[in-house]
Protein backbone atom coordinates (compact mmCIF):
# COMPACT_ATOMS: atom_id res chain seq x y z
CA UNK A 1 0.00 0.00 0.00
CA UNK A 2 1.45 3.34 -1.07
CA UNK A 3 1.69 6.06 1.59
CA UNK A 4 -0.61 9.01 1.13
CA UNK A 5 1.01 12.33 0.32
CA UNK A 6 -0.10 15.90 0.64
CA UNK A 7 -1.40 17.40 -2.56
CA UNK A 8 0.52 20.24 -4.13
CA UNK A 9 -2.51 22.45 -3.43
CA UNK A 10 -2.45 21.58 0.30
CA UNK A 11 1.29 22.27 0.58
CA UNK A 12 0.87 25.57 -1.27
CA UNK A 13 -1.99 26.58 1.04
CA UNK A 14 -0.02 25.92 4.23
CA UNK A 15 3.16 27.53 2.92
CA UNK A 16 1.07 30.49 1.72
CA UNK A 17 -0.42 30.92 5.19
CA UNK A 18 3.08 30.96 6.65
CA UNK A 19 4.24 33.50 4.06
CA UNK A 20 1.28 35.70 5.03
CA UNK A 21 2.13 35.25 8.72
CA UNK A 22 5.66 36.41 8.01
CA UNK A 23 4.33 39.48 6.16
CA UNK A 24 1.90 40.29 8.99
CA UNK A 25 4.64 40.00 11.61
CA UNK A 26 6.97 42.21 9.61
CA UNK A 27 4.19 44.81 9.32
CA UNK A 28 3.83 44.76 13.13
CA UNK A 29 0.38 43.12 13.04
CA UNK A 30 0.24 40.26 15.55
CA UNK A 31 -3.52 39.75 15.15
CA UNK A 32 -3.04 39.26 11.40
CA UNK A 33 -0.18 36.84 12.17
CA UNK A 34 -2.56 34.85 14.38
CA UNK A 35 -5.03 34.31 11.51
CA UNK A 36 -3.11 31.12 10.60
CA UNK A 37 -3.97 29.54 13.94
CA UNK A 38 -7.06 27.57 14.95
CA UNK A 39 -9.43 29.97 16.70
CA UNK A 40 -10.18 27.60 19.55
CA UNK A 41 -9.60 27.22 23.26
CA UNK A 42 -7.90 23.94 22.30
CA UNK A 43 -5.06 25.57 20.30
CA UNK A 44 -1.74 24.79 21.97
CA UNK A 45 1.50 26.77 21.82
CA UNK A 46 4.63 25.38 23.43
CA UNK A 47 7.71 27.50 23.97
CA UNK A 48 10.50 27.94 26.47
CA UNK A 49 8.08 29.22 29.12
CA UNK A 50 5.72 26.25 28.87
CA UNK A 51 2.37 25.50 27.28
CA UNK A 52 -0.21 28.13 26.40
CA UNK A 53 -3.69 26.88 25.61
CA UNK A 54 -6.21 28.84 23.55
CA UNK A 55 -6.16 31.27 20.62
CA UNK A 56 -6.79 34.39 22.72
CA UNK A 57 -4.20 33.33 25.30
CA UNK A 58 -1.62 32.70 22.55
CA UNK A 59 -2.34 36.14 21.06
CA UNK A 60 -1.88 37.73 24.50
CA UNK A 61 1.38 35.80 24.99
CA UNK A 62 2.73 37.18 21.72
CA UNK A 63 1.57 40.72 22.58
CA UNK A 64 3.27 40.55 25.98
CA UNK A 65 6.50 39.14 24.55
CA UNK A 66 6.57 41.55 21.61
CA UNK A 67 4.97 44.78 22.90
CA UNK A 68 5.96 47.01 19.99
CA UNK A 69 7.25 47.01 16.42
CA UNK A 70 10.88 47.37 17.55
CA UNK A 71 10.64 44.26 19.76
CA UNK A 72 9.06 42.29 16.91
CA UNK A 73 11.97 42.84 14.54
CA UNK A 74 11.92 41.17 11.13
CA UNK A 75 10.78 37.54 10.93
CA UNK A 76 11.94 34.98 8.39
CA UNK A 77 10.77 31.37 8.21
CA UNK A 78 12.71 28.56 6.58
CA UNK A 79 10.63 25.45 5.96
CA UNK A 80 12.63 22.23 6.31
CA UNK A 81 9.90 19.66 5.70
CA UNK A 82 6.18 19.31 5.13
CA UNK A 83 4.54 15.92 5.54
CA UNK A 84 1.18 14.26 5.94
CA UNK A 85 0.59 12.71 9.36
CA UNK A 86 -2.96 11.46 8.85
CA UNK A 87 -5.86 12.06 6.49
CA UNK A 88 -6.40 15.71 7.56
CA UNK A 89 -3.30 16.36 9.63
CA UNK A 90 0.12 17.59 8.55
CA UNK A 91 3.45 18.52 10.10
CA UNK A 92 5.70 21.39 9.06
CA UNK A 93 9.18 21.59 10.58
CA UNK A 94 11.38 24.60 10.09
CA UNK A 95 13.52 27.42 11.43
CA UNK A 96 12.59 30.94 12.44
CA UNK A 97 14.91 33.93 12.57
CA UNK A 98 14.19 37.35 14.07
CA UNK A 99 16.44 40.21 13.06
CA UNK A 100 16.25 42.79 15.85
CA UNK A 101 18.42 45.69 17.01
CA UNK A 102 19.25 44.16 20.40
CA UNK A 103 20.64 40.97 18.85
CA UNK A 104 19.07 38.43 16.55
CA UNK A 105 17.07 35.47 17.85
CA UNK A 106 16.48 32.16 16.13
CA UNK A 107 15.19 28.70 16.73
CA UNK A 108 13.17 25.83 15.31
CA UNK A 109 9.48 25.06 15.14
CA UNK A 110 7.16 22.16 14.51
CA UNK A 111 3.60 22.97 13.51
CA UNK A 112 0.76 20.48 13.46
CA UNK A 113 -1.90 21.50 10.98
CA UNK A 114 -5.45 20.24 10.59
CA UNK A 115 -7.72 20.66 7.58
CA UNK A 116 -11.02 22.03 8.89
CA UNK A 117 -13.93 22.99 6.65
CA UNK A 118 -11.65 22.75 3.61
CA UNK A 119 -8.89 24.99 5.01
CA UNK A 120 -5.66 24.32 6.88
CA UNK A 121 -5.08 25.80 10.36
CA UNK A 122 -2.28 25.41 12.90
CA UNK A 123 -3.58 23.46 15.90
CA UNK A 124 -0.26 23.02 17.74
CA UNK A 125 2.88 25.17 17.59
CA UNK A 126 6.08 24.06 19.32
CA UNK A 127 8.70 26.76 18.90
CA UNK A 128 12.06 26.89 20.61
Amino acid sequence: MEAQKLSKKDVEEMHGIMARQQECWNEGDIECFMEGYWKSDDLRFMGKSGVTRGWRETLERYQKGYPDRKAMGNLKFEIISTELLAKRKALIVGKWHLTIEDGDKEGHFSLIWEKQDGHWVIILDHSS
